[in-house]
């Protein structure tokens, strides 16, 4: 593989901590007393669940999330904060990689009828899959430097 600059695994790697930053930034422009103390983001997303087209959304966001929606708070900032870390610092990367593609999948059905959400969904799951299927640990990552995966 020819490239400008860097190979194509330090490239994968660039892919693979944008990627990264994006979760952290994800994590860090939350209010989180309005997310843990007052519960704003779960009151938001189950107001979009509660209108959604389809019952299945409906019925497992109320049987999954609604009756734990402080745990839910803290579930999602925190997965995001640990995808961002995890994506930056190449640690379980493969791990992360797949997390935040089912995170994004998960985002992308909830608020499938909110445009405005669904460029960085679709992107964010299509940047996961790249990284994963081209190995983006191959470089720059602590499971590089201890021979994981």
């Amino acid at each position: 593989m020819d490239a400008i600059g860097l190979d194509g695994a330090q490239w994968l790697a660039v892919l693979r901590i944008g990627l990264g930053l994006w979760w952290l930034e994800s994590w860090r422009h939350k209010d989180k007393r309005a997310w843990f103390e007052r519960g704003s983001g779960i009151a938001w997303a189950a107001d979009v669940a509660a209108h959604h087209r389809w019952t299945p959304v409906r019925a497992g966001f109320d049987t999954v999330v609604g009756p734990h929606p402080k745990l839910m708070a803290y579930v999602v900032a925190y997965a995001e904060l640990a995808l961002g870390l995890g994506l930056i610092a190449g640690f379980l990367t493969p791990v992360a990689l797949i997390g935040g593609l089912l995170l994004n999948a998960l985002y992308f059905v909830v608020m499938i009828h909110d445009w405005a959400e669904q460029g960085q969904n679709s992107m964010m799951a299509l940047i996961s899959a790249v990284g994963f299927f081209g190995m983006s640990w191959q470089t720059w990552s602590l499971d590089a430097a201890l021979g994981w995966f």
